[in-house]
């Protein structure tokens, strides 16, 4: 099992982020949440580690 990896793998962590935002730009709120529900399975997927997912699922729970 994998350790979840929390630091920038972006050599553009800026153009990272900026990306992410233009991609909800003129979305409504149900829009948006859907494209990252749908994001968050496909990255889930290509992670494709259990234990790296839960890791993760808790990480983001915490940053409340």
């Amino acid at each position: 099992m994998s350790k979840l990896v929390t630091a920038s793998q972006f050599a553009d962590p800026d153009a990272a982020y900026v990306t992410l935002v233009e991609a909800r730009r003129g979305l409504s709120a149900q829009e948006a949440a859907a494209l990252d529900t749908r994001l968050a399975l496909i990255l889930a997927n290509h992670v494709g580690d259990l234990g790296v997912l839960k890791e993760a699922i808790e990480l983001a729970k915490g940053a409340r």
